[in-house]
């Protein structure tokens, strides 16, 4: 395909790229170029790397991005290093009426220029906020202070917010109603297809017998190993709880300092049932450890539509939700639900082992239901595809 004539060019940076190894944004990314339908669609897509070069995947214009390991800044300097990039070529190939969509609300302080240069050529910037990066507790006061200011500017400078979660679209307009953004809501996507891998596949049946899990008989928690995710409240409640079954906790615990202080808050070690297992990046793997699970705990409370979350509900039965906005919006009647109230997550745990297996059958009817409703691939891809070609409603 010759990028210079097709009719649309979308640019899209804040992910970490494709091929997508981990990572929501880069899922995302993932799908949005593997299942493009309209032909006039030509994506560019940043990625973060070592070297600078460019390649196509999935039928992409993908440029790498070189990032020196600076830390915290690492993010910022790759956005900035990207969005340069697109103006650059932009301008150098005389395109008119691109879209530069943004993922996270990192390079605020730096956005206005850009912005004027995308204007110079009609080009359009959308930002997609994520959740309340400044809320999570690995930041310091400083870096918090830095989120929260950064997403204001990006909030006033963008022509389009494209929030994946209702209650982050209801808290942009409400934060940022001096600015008058012009917000969508387009949720991220899942699936609910079942595991390409069968029940006595080697690959399953050893990472079992390497952890003593045995199907059926744990919960599972995955997800980023920090405080906001509430790692402390579910193993606390956890321990408290009468259930015999494991709990498997998929995340990458090594060499986090987290692990050590939750270890000495909590003493899971002593609790054989608590199992910190470490991550697994083979997909139908995952997707297989999740179908087999009894029960998913979720505890996530900052951010808008988890990934994780979605996986959940398209391949566990039984569904066990932190009760806050971003989880009641996506899971509604599939789920069940608990508070960070002492005792109520070890009350449902209980109560969740003596449900039947039809009761654990009609949650799990439900929760993928949502999935295929409202959050498929295919409706999602679809959505953003409309929303490139046709413009946004304030692009007149």
């Amino acid at each position: 395909m010759n990028p210079e004539s097709t009719s649309k060019h979308i640019f899209i940076i804040g992910s970490k790229g494709i091929p997508a190894q981990y990572g929501g944004f880069e899922t995302f990314t993932e799908k949005l170029t593997a299942l493009r339908k309209d032909e006039r669609i030509c994506y560019h897509v940043a990625c973060m790397s070592d070297r600078n070069e460019d390649f196509v995947y999935n039928n992409a214009q993908c440029f790498r991005i070189k990032v020196p390991n600076i830390g915290p800044a690492k993010a910022v300097y790759y956005d900035i290093k990207a969005i340069d990039y697109c103006c650059k070529y932009i301008e150098k190939n005389q395109i008119k009426g691109a879209v530069v969509y943004v993922l996270a609300c990192r390079i605020g302080p730096f956005i206005g220029r850009y912005k004027r240069r995308l204007a110079k050529s009609s080009c359009r910037l959308y930002v997609n906020p994520d959740g309340h990066e400044w809320k999570r507790a690995k930041w310091n006061a400083l870096i918090k202070r830095y989120w929260k200011f950064s997403e204001r500017l990006m909030v006033k400078h963008a022509d389009l917010l494209i929030c994946d979660s209702k209650n982050i679209e209801k808290y942009i307009k409400q934060t940022y109603a001096r600015f008058n953004p012009n917000t969508m809501y387009l949720s991220y996507g899942s699936e609910t297809k079942k595991s390409a891998l069968p029940e006595n596949d080697p690959k399953l049946q050893n990472w079992y017998e390497k952890f003593g899990i045995s199907k059926g008989q744990y919960y599972l928690i995955v997800g980023r190993f920090v405080p906001e995710n509430n790692y402390e409240t579910m193993i606390r409640e956890y321990m408290k709880s009468k259930t015999e079954k494991d709990l498997v906790i998929i995340t990458g615990f090594e060499g986090n300092k987290y692990y050590g202080k939750l270890k000495d808050l909590t003493n899971f070690d002593s609790d054989p049932r608590i199992k910190f297992v470490g991550t697994v990046y083979d997909q139908e793997l995952l997707k297989k450890i999740r179908e087999n699970a009894y029960g998913y705990l979720h505890g996530h409370e900052v951010g808008g539509t988890n990934p994780s979350l979605l996986e959940a509900l398209g391949s566990t039965d039984l569904n066990l939700l932190l009760d806050v906005g971003f989880n009641r919006e996506v899971g509604e009647d599939g789920a069940l639900y608990w508070t960070k109230e002492e005792g109520c997550l070890a009350r449902l745990i209980e109560k969740a082992d003596g449900l039947s297996r039809d009761e654990r059958d009609r949650l799990g009817t439900l929760a993928r239901k949502r999935i295929n409703d409202c959050y498929s691939w295919d409706k999602i891809v679809g959505g953003y595809e409309d929303l490139f070609i046709s413009g946004d409603k304030t692009s007149d």
